[in-house]
């Protein structure tokens, strides 16, 4: 009787043992052997970062601890994965290399092109399976959303992948372990290593805890908190870092709070939150779906008559300013010294940063757009260069969303407590004036001992030079050609409608016999 092949499963940015297809699929198939590989050239992209890294490592040690209770190991190879293929394809001879799908990066991209050709070129068959909501091939939405929107549904709406209990393992792994776990968290592999102090942890552990949190208490008044930088941080969910390294998976999540919406449907505050929440997870795939259909969004402008507009400077002065929020304007600075230390941020405050860098500060998006994902613990590629590009106005299909700091402050930090936290300079301002610090009277500017320049950067003339860059871009936006290459750009990326309430209601249940997301592994009991 012939020997079954090893089944090689490729963790990537699915660090979990429950809903994970590729480890139930091996599993039944013959001797497993999960594998890790930390790939030096994929942590020195200019997008990678420390906060990252000891966020996978947090995940990796979680990991490895859940995959033991299996009854297997987690190989953790210090190399590239072509590298250790073909050195398991030397020692076990037969494999079949079981992964699920990603949309990073383009080095991720260009990473699984060498891996394919390498498959093929020795006879290895390699199994992916969708984690998320994006179709492999779709070149155009137009005529596809509601193939698009069935699609997201049959997969969240299919039972979870329950984590196998009679595996093998693959004997002889150990001559490719590279590292312990309790060696991850002190790597240095040539990223960005500005600390992040108050940085989320990483791990399931964490992830069902929170969501635990979230759906039980924190959770109901997330609709009304969304938009405020201090309330977000406390009612919202956060696991967004979860769920760009799959520590949690998406199926789970949509089926959990699906329950927790019937559970709370009697609560219109509960349900209006639940509701909204929802319809994160949706637009979640559907920009990650944007990068998939165009991966060169990465790095360059999406739309052809808005290339070219502004010098992509590293070393430009705004740029350097915004960075270090020193920009002198107090709801922008806050947000950025936040950012760097906490490594997240709400969507509406993240969404203002661009826009005062592009619009505000004249700079072109994608110096910006690397910087952020360096400091967002949960930077998603699939959703930050999409994102970052629409809120830069540089997609010439999206209303051109223009954050006033100065009303944002007023709408969303109307106490200044979030300013006081984060720009402590300003903290002897009376309320009225911690916004716009710079138009402080004389008389003022004696009496509190505060001359802005001196004690607090003077800003550059954010609102003049948004008026003439919306001017700039309306103004390409509306030629017969620019208007031809709006709408190819609508046809292939955008979305024509949204899941409506009543469609999600009467979406088909989960199977009730399967894990619960609470369950031993799931969210529901964490």
């Amino acid at each position: 009787m012939a020997k079954a092949p090893v089944q090689v499963v490729w963790f990537k940015r699915d660090l979990r043992i429950h809903d994970h297809a590729p480890l139930a699929t091996a599993a039944v198939a013959g001797p497993v052997l999960p594998v890790f590989a930390i790939e030096p050239e994929q942590w020195q992209t200019p997008d990678s970062a420390l906060r990252h890294w000891q966020f996978a490592a947090d995940s990796l040690v979680d990991l490895s601890t859940a995959l033991a209770t299996l009854g297997l190991p987690l190989c953790l190879y210090q190399g590239s994965i072509v590298e250790l293929l073909a050195g398991l394809k030397a020692h076990y001879g037969d494999l079949v290399l079981h992964s699920h799908q990603e949309t990073g990066n383009d080095w991720s991209f260009e990473r699984d092109k060498r891996v394919h050709l390498w498959c093929r070129q020795h006879g290895i068959a390699w199994q992916e399976s969708r984690q998320h909501g994006v179709i492999r091939g779709l070149t155009r939405r137009t005529g596809q959303q509601t193939r698009w929107e069935a699609h997201w549904e049959t997969l969240m709406t299919a039972p979870t992948e329950t984590a196998p209990r009679n595996a093998r393992v693959a004997q002889g792994w150990e001559q490719f372990h590279h590292l312990d776990t309790s060696q991850l968290r002190g790597l240095t592999l040539g990223f960005d290593t500005t600390p992040c102090p108050e940085r989320q942890p990483g791990g399931r552990n964490e992830g069902r805890a929170l969501w635990r949190s979230f759906v039980t208490q924190r959770g109901r008044r997330y609709r009304g908190s969304l938009s405020k930088p201090l309330l977000a941080w406390e009612f919202g969910s956060r696991l967004s870092p979860h769920l760009a390294w799959g520590t949690l998976s998406m199926r789970e999540v949509v089926q959990s709070l699906r329950r927790q919406r019937e559970k709370h449907a009697e609560d219109s505050q509960w349900s209006r939150s639940l509701r909204a929440f929802t319809s994160r997870l949706y637009w979640h795939c559907h920009f990650i779906q944007k990068l998939e259909s165009e991966p060169s969004m990465e790095h360059q402008t999406l739309h052809p008559a808005l290339r070219g507009l502004r010098e992509r400077d590293p070393d430009h002065p705004n740029l350097t300013a915004w960075k270090n929020g020193q920009t002198g304007v107090p709801l922008v600075d806050a947000c950025m010294r936040s950012l760097t230390a906490t490594g997240w941020l709400n969507f509406r405050m993240r969404a203002m940063l661009i826009s005062h860098a592009t619009f505000g500060l004249g700079l072109h998006w994608h110096e910006p757009a690397l910087h952020l994902a360096r400091l967002f613990t949960d930077f998603e590629p699939g959703i930050h260069y999409p994102q970052v590009q629409m809120q830069a106005g540089a997609t010439g299909t999206n209303a051109l969303r223009v954050y006033n700091p100065i009303k944002q402050a007023e709408d969303n930090d109307p106490s200044g407590a979030f300013v006081a936290r984060w720009v402590p300079e300003l903290t002897a301002l009376p309320l009225e004036w911690r916004a716009k610090p710079w138009a402080l009277p004389e008389s003022l500017r004696r009496r509190f001992g505060f001359q802005p320049g001196e004690h607090y950067p003077l800003p550059h003339d954010f609102e003049a030079e948004a008026r003439h860059w919306k001017k700039m871009l309306y103004d390409l936006r509306r030629t017969p050609e620019a208007r031809e290459d709006s709408q190819a750009i609508v046809d292939k990326l955008a979305s024509q409608r949204r899941p409506s309430a009543k469609r999600a209601k009467k979406a088909k249940p989960a199977n009730r016999q399967q894990l619960s997301l609470f369950d031993d592994g799931g969210l529901d009991n964490a």
